[in-house]
């Protein structure tokens, strides 16, 4: 983005006009914990005085259904929600700050791996949201965005149907907190196993979801709600 702002009309356009706030990581103990001991590791590194288990979905940790379908009340399941809502450190913080800015903020975009999807609200019931038209319309353009870049072809629509049922997602808190736009991408595998990998292996990947975010971005400064 920084790099092509002169160049580049429509990112000058979307840099000028908006502020992009960024976490590289968001639950980075357990991001540390995937490329040292498990590979295929998801919750957090939290520790359960009653459970010699560790850590927490904190992807079904937000207070929106929580604990309901599609997630666990036992703490060595991978789906595990917590003992309450926002009891992780990593989503607590995040949602502080979400509720903090939500007037400002029109749009949540959260990234996870993988399935090679666009995935919006709602994740916990089979419903469509009200804005569903804008939401669809911004999804549909950006996977065809991202499609021109190497041919990936990426499913998208909502999440209880497109991929399955699940509560407590941030996803979901995100878009019933008044964010109008908020999308879950389920990125395409480029695989770690203890060590860093090339360049020439992670850069699509960074690519093609770039233009799938550049997508979306301009189709919210249209003012579509």
């Amino acid at each position: 983005a920084l790099q092509t702002y002169q160049t580049d009309p429509a990112m000058r356009k979307m840099l000028t006009q908006l502020y992009f706030y960024i976490m590289p990581v968001f639950n980075v103990d357990g991001y540390h914990f995937s490329w040292t001991n498990d590979r295929f590791w998801r919750k957090t590194r939290s520790k359960n005085t009653r459970f010699r288990c560790h850590g927490v979905d904190a992807n079904r940790n937000w207070k929106v259904k929580w604990c309901d379908e599609g997630a666990s009340f036992h703490p060595c399941d991978d789906t595990y929600c917590g003992p309450f809502p926002e009891s992780e450190p990593e989503v607590k913080a995040v949602a502080h700050f979400l509720r903090k800015h939500r007037k400002q903020i029109k749009a949540y975009l959260s990234f996870h791996a993988y399935a090679q999807m666009l995935l919006y609200p709602y994740s916990y019931k089979y419903a469509t949201i009200p804005n569903f038209s804008c939401v669809e319309l911004a999804a549909y353009n950006a996977v065809n965005a991202l499609h021109s870049a190497y041919g990936i072809r990426y499913r998208y629509g909502p999440a209880s149907s497109t991929l399955y049922v699940s509560s407590g997602s941030s996803m979901d808190w995100a878009y019933k907190n008044g964010i109008p736009y908020a999308f879950a991408f389920e990125l395409r595998d480029t695989g770690h196993f203890g060590f860093l990998l090339p360049e020439t292996l992670i850069k699509p990947t960074c690519t093609e979801t770039m233009l799938a975010v550049k997508n979306i971005t301009l189709h919210l400064l249209k003012k579509c709600h």
